[in-house]
């Protein structure tokens, strides 16, 4: 290597002198790099121990809190005392127990009606009105049985609304609806306020004994039930069920129509008792 006298002058030395101490400036920070994030992963490590450390204390002091509440609850069911056999309860209770599920069923069936729901206060009245020559199981055993006679006939019998709305004509005399002037007429049954397509409901469990088209009753259902009664709804503008079919209180048997001798939407609805008309009105309620 021939080395000139231009390299050994003052500029030269000069700008070596600046390239070494450029080099070592990038080489220590370097190193101050090296540093910060060793310090960092050593602060990192040690703040993990710690949190392990004390998740490990806290998993012990819940794992003690948990035996401890484990004791207490065990303790606490030593001390409550096992309940009473069947037979060690009371009549009263066992009358009141049934009561209630057969209320229920009641309740049931007038909700299904339209009607409104009985408590135990309408049925077991004042108590000031009770005999006093019976005892609380002796009250409670007749209520019973008047219970089970009403929940087994309610289900049978045709009570409550085919439809929920106003009654625009009722059973007996009345005008002609076509013809002022032409007189009275008896009309069979009662007739509801409705719309075109409104359902119409069963009152009482029975078989179809008629579905189709009969004369002034345009689309016309008949059912029968129990005891010599039959129900019928006519006007329908459409009918749901066939001949044959069993039917159940609430079950959707028509629509509501205008078919037949009818002056406008409704419909008309009838109990028959052996073949003769009664007034419905008498089985809308229980009390009526």
């Amino acid at each position: 290597m021939n080395l000139k006298a231009a390299d050994f002058s003052p500029s030269a030395i000069e700008h070596t002198s600046k390239q070494l101490l450029h080099l070592l400036e990038k080489r220590t920070k370097r190193l101050k790099r090296v540093k910060h994030y060793a310090a960092t992963t050593t602060c990192i490590i040690i703040f993990l121990g710690f949190s392990v450390y004390q998740l490990r204390i806290q998993n012990k002091s819940s794992e003690m809190e948990k035996q401890q509440l484990q004791n207490q609850i065990a303790q606490l069911k030593d001390q409550i005392p096992p309940p009473p056999k069947t037979a060690e309860l009371s009549k009263a209770q066992t009358y009141v127990q049934a009561i209630q599920t057969k209320l229920q069923k009641i309740n049931d069936y007038l909700g299904k009606r339209g009607l409104k729901t009985y408590s135990m206060k309408s049925i077991l009245g004042d108590k000031k009105t009770a005999a006093p020559k019976l005892s609380d199981t002796e009250v409670y055993s007749l209520y019973d049985d008047f219970l089970t006679h009403l929940v087994a006939n309610m289900a049978i019998m045709p009570m409550g609304y085919p439809r929920v709305d106003v009654q625009t004509s009722s059973f007996g005399g009345r005008s002609n609806p076509f013809d002022q002037s032409a007189g009275g007429e008896f009309h069979p049954g009662i007739d509801f306020r409705g719309k075109q397509g409104d359902p119409v409901k069963c009152t009482a469990q029975g078989e179809i004994v008629f579905a189709g088209r009969a004369g002034g009753y345009g689309n016309c259902i008949r059912i029968k039930h129990v005891n010599g009664l039959e129900t019928v709804f006519g006007h329908l503008s459409r009918i749901l069920v066939r001949v044959g079919q069993k039917v159940s209180v609430g079950d959707k048997i028509g629509l509501v129509g205008s078919t037949g001798r009818s002056t406008g939407t409704h419909l008309h609805y009838e109990i028959r008792k052996n073949g003769k008309a009664i007034n419905p009105v008498k089985y809308l309620t229980l009390n009526s």
